[in-house]
């Protein structure tokens, strides 16, 4: 039987206590290890007959037999876990290269694209600085014609000047969103 002492008493009430709150005791949740505890055998005595110290020794041999058996055929069994056939090896390697060669050409098409990639980014800048320099260009030169003088210049010294009503010609359009001119238009 267990000692009831004070302490163990104390122990007891405190798991009670716990238990009913719903609390983690041990044991609870978790499964103990089973544990075996150690058999005192008493030493064999002169009272005994002969008989049975004989059938003890028998019976302990046997199983000091029988675990050396079953160690062996367990180290048998590890032994053949841990070797490796030449099939499993060569499976292993072969694996082994095309996992490798799988690897490699992963990292060079990585490579590639990357490449590409930068490349595509020095293009598109390049291509933003051209427009940049004909957008600059363009206005350069938009603000550098006057039209006013265009004007003053072409009636001026080429002596040019407005149609009038006669020299305007009118025609209807089809349905056609462009006209084509085959011969010149005709005067009156």
């Amino acid at each position: 039987m267990d000692r009831t002492n004070r302490a163990v008493t104390a122990r007891r009430s405190r798991e009670n206590v716990r238990n009913a709150r719903g609390m983690y005791v041990d044991g609870n949740t978790v499964r103990r290890l089973q544990e075996v505890p150690e058999r005192n055998i008493p030493a064999v005595r002169g009272t005994q007959d002969r008989r049975q110290r004989k059938t003890t020794k028998a019976s302990s041999a046997k199983t000091a037999r029988r675990a050396h058996a079953v160690s062996r055929e367990t180290m048998r069994n590890r032994q053949k876990a841990m070797s490796m056939g030449r099939g499993f090896v060569f499976f292993l390697v072969v694996i082994s290269v095309a996992v490798l060669f799988c690897c490699v050409n992963y990292l060079q098409l990585r490579a590639d694209i990357t490449g590409r990639i930068k490349n595509v980014a020095v293009l598109e800048s390049e291509l933003s600085e051209l427009r940049e320099e004909n957008n600059a260009y363009e206005s350069q030169v938009n603000s550098s014609v006057d039209l006013n003088r265009i004007k003053k210049i072409a009636i001026g010294r080429l002596g040019m000047n407005y149609p009038g009503e006669e020299q305007k010609k009118t025609y209807s359009m089809s349905n056609n969103s462009y006209v084509r001119q085959y011969q010149d238009v005709p005067d009156k």
